[in-house]
């Protein structure tokens, strides 16, 4: 067995920009020998003392306890972050799993021959010649350059990718694939996935310093004042005249759209951090099915209440279809997890989420860097239209001009103006 010096020391902790994966950083005389054994673990080096495990699967941290396991026995000096640790031992499962007869480790075994095929490609021991949509998911036919049953059929995306049919000939396994798609076949590989990607990024990019990120707090999320809401609310009466008043009880106001498709529910008495204070709802019709629904707590800044009433009463033209396209040019942090994607506001006071297997809380919009003690949240429900979306990522965007965005976009101006007589945001904890 090889033998490595005590004083060769290697750190795992999880990437700041893309959980699950997994920076290892090597110091000490030894450092090129433990670099080496993580390199046949799958990690790729991305500097010259760290290593990156991205994984198509998402199950760096158990592809990490092994890897720390063995460098143990090697003499290694081994740290896990503390962070790290937790994902170590936290159990999760996919969302929906298409295979749902499969166990833990069958899942794992699925994962782990997806990832032999990505690797295979992006190495390019497998050259991919077709593929195609099936309905479902990408099918592609390709060949390995060397091997036997070197010609085969693929079949799946990310991490469920697998080699459903071998072929004795490059011809044979072309001709099949047309006679079963026909006009749907393109030539070479299909488009890389988000998650592909990212993957690719990480690989060939330098990972992000945790130093500056971990050396100085986060700011204070921007909160709405005690009475904002209230003064928001009073000023939508006065000044629209398309919306109609009710209140059916002393602690509740329902506001009622001229076009008796959208409701806007008010809670007088929400107060902490975790009260709905608004609930709005969209319906196909005066009478008609509910499209989707918001809800958003007491702290929520007054900016994004008035985008969605805005957006619902006159949507305003915008050349933003999606909220990923606004902060992507607003230089926020995106991070993918194993079931949601997530982007961080440049100081870290802001998160949009997206959960999308989800149907109540399909995206989260809230302040601060962990959800479980968000100053404030907005969830929003499955069918919420991409452009509104794409409205309130923009109305978070312009609180955080970013150095290649100094100036907010300037929006045109809609038939109709939200009240914006309510005091101005001032950012506080709460």
């Amino acid at each position: 067995m090889p033998y490595a010096p005590t004083n060769a020391h290697v750190r795992f902790a999880l990437h700041p920009d893309h959980h699950p994966a997994v920076i290892a950083t090597t110091t000490g005389p030894t450092a090129d020998a433990a670099r080496s054994h993580l390199h046949d673990h799958g990690w790729r080096s991305t500097g010259p003392a760290t290593m990156v495990l991205a994984r198509i699967d998402c199950e760096e941290p158990h592809y990490t306890a092994q890897a720390a396991e063995q460098l143990r026995r090697y003499g290694f000096t081994i740290e896990i972050d503390t962070a790290l640790q937790e994902e170590i031992d936290t159990e999760w499962t996919w969302a929906n799993y298409p295979m749902p007869w499969c166990s833990r480790e069958e899942i794992r075994e699925v994962g782990a021959a997806a990832q032999r095929i990505h690797d295979d490609i992006a190495d390019g021991r497998l050259v991919i010649h077709l593929h195609a949509h099936d309905g479902h998911t990408t099918v592609a036919v390709g060949s390995y350059k060397k091997g036997v049953r070197r010609h085969v059929y693929l079949h799946g995306e990310n991490h469920l990718r697998q080699t459903s049919t071998s072929y004795d000939t490059e011809a044979e396994a072309v001709a099949e694939f047309h006679r079963l798609y026909s006009v749907a076949v393109r030539p070479g590989p299909a488009p890389l996935t988000d998650l592909e990607q990212t993957i690719r990024q990480l690989h060939a990019d330098t990972p992000p310093s945790t130093a500056e990120e971990t050396s100085a707090p986060a700011a204070e999320p921007p909160v709405a004042e005690p009475g904002e809401h209230e003064a928001f609310l009073a000023a939508l009466f006065d000044e629209e005249r398309q919306w109609d008043r009710y209140r059916p009880l002393d602690e509740t106001t329902i506001a009622s759209h001229e076009s008796l498709t959208v409701r806007v529910e008010f809670d007088h008495e929400a107060r902490h951090r975790t009260d709905v204070a608004w609930t709005i709802a969209e319906y196909d019709g005066p009478v008609g099915e509910r499209l989707w629904h918001a809800t958003l707590t007491a702290g929520t800044p007054v900016p994004f209440i008035r985008t969605i009433l805005q957006y619902l009463d006159a949507p305003p033209p915008s050349s933003a279809d999606h909220p990923d396209h606004v902060l992507h040019n607003a230089a926020w942090h995106p991070a993918s997890h194993p079931a949601r994607t997530t982007w961080t506001a440049p100081d870290r006071t802001i998160v949009f989420e997206s959960t999308p297997h989800a149907v109540e809380d399909r995206w989260t919009l809230y302040g601060g860097e962990d959800l479980d003690r968000a100053a404030w949240t907005i969830r929003l429900s499955a069918g919420v239209p991409r452009t509104l979306l794409a409205e309130l990522a923009q109305t978070a965007a312009d609180m955080f001009p970013s150095p290649t965005q100094p100036t907010p976009r300037p929006l045109p101006a809609p038939a109709r103006r939200l009240p914006s007589a309510v005091p101005a945001q001032r950012a506080r904890g709460r």
